[in-house]
């Protein structure tokens, strides 16, 4: 009988092909996208014997791409208990959502300086799609990837892969909480006004007040956010 709590109940992966990229990348790459995705959920334990047996690779690969993970956020190792999926604490997430909102609105003041208006036209058609989805559907993962889609062209736009490397880190160790304000009812729908506020200040060329509602959109969604945190550790 499988246990509720096993990989295999939660998450199917095909083990790991001949394809151009070394092994540990595909098996990194694999674990982090189902991380992303909540197939492996935050607590879950990542039990060796079965990442080896679902994946079909060594116990030296499967570790390699823990560390790598753990270097990420986004897998915690407990002493005695072994590698699991990081569930932020309250601290770290208030830290996470101000660094959040410091790092969004310098890409946006950069966007504004550097962006073609073709590319402020493509951000816009992003936040159209936002709208759509957000109307249409009540998966918070097809939203979040709605919304990333306007994260892709602000940071292509923004033209700075170091802002990318660190926005890109950060956005995956709060991607739990991210959907955690997604799901309170309406706020969807408040994020598409929100980001198009940020639009039409960046179509304006104003960076400052670009930059300030990007900082404001962050602060709000992590109200929701840290609310649900604080009355999860109460508990």
């Amino acid at each position: 009988m499988v246990s509720t709590n096993s990989l295999a109940a939660s998450w199917t992966a095909e083990p790991m092909g001949r394809v151009s990229a070394p092994l540990r990348e595909q098996v990194i790459s694999a674990l982090r996208q189902a991380i992303l995705d909540f197939q492996l959920k935050p607590g879950q334990r990542l039990v060796e014997r079965e990442l080896i047996e679902q994946l079909g690779v060594s116990r030296t690969t499967i570790r390699e791409a823990l560390r790598e993970l753990t270097s990420e956020g986004l897998v915690t190792v407990v002493p005695q208990r072994g590698a699991m999926v990081s569930a932020p604490s309250l601290a770290d997430a208030v830290d996470l959502y101000e660094v959040r909102a410091s790092l969004e609105s310098l890409v946006t003041q950069r966007f504004v300086e550097r962006a073609t208006d073709e590319e402020i036209e493509r951000l816009r058609a992003t936040i159209d799609d936002l709208a759509v989805v957000s109307d249409n559907s009540h998966d918070i993962r097809e939203i979040l990837a709605a919304k990333d889609k306007f994260y892709t062209v602000l940071i292509a736009g923004a033209r700075s892969a170091a802002l990318q490397q660190l926005l890109e880190g950060i956005q995956a160790r709060v991607q739990v909480l991210r959907a955690t304000s997604l799901s309170e009812a309406g706020r969807s729908l408040e994020v598409v006004r929100e980001l198009r506020a940020v639009v039409a200040a960046i179509a304006d060329r104003d960076a400052e007040k670009a930059s300030r509602l990007c900082a404001e959109h962050v602060r709000k969604a992590s109200v929701t956010a840290l609310h649900s945190l604080r009355e999860s550790e109460a508990e």
